[in-house]
């Protein structure tokens, strides 16, 4: 796995997030992987062996949690 780094981290939001509506960089979610409070902003991007990017939690590589893996803050109960 090799860390990437987008220069404009919400033109790459918006070509590679999985789901609709596009999150912004200033939205705030709860990684169910680590439990942590993360803003978009501090998300980080890794490459996989078979070339996939994956938008991580901020706290990887020490978690595992990727985008699907985040909460909107309003709705988890820590």
């Amino acid at each position: 796995m090799e860390e990437v780094h987008p220069k404009d981290k919400q033109a790459f939001l918006e070509e590679h997030y999985p789901f609709t509506p596009v999150v912004k960089l200033t939205d705030v979610f709860v990684c169910i992987h680590c439990r942590e409070v993360i803003r978009v902003a501090d998300y980080k991007v890794f490459r996989w062996s078979n070339g996939f990017l994956a938008i991580c939690c901020p706290n990887a590589p020490a978690c595992d949690g990727t985008v699907i893996d985040w909460m909107p803050s309003d709705m988890f109960d820590q």
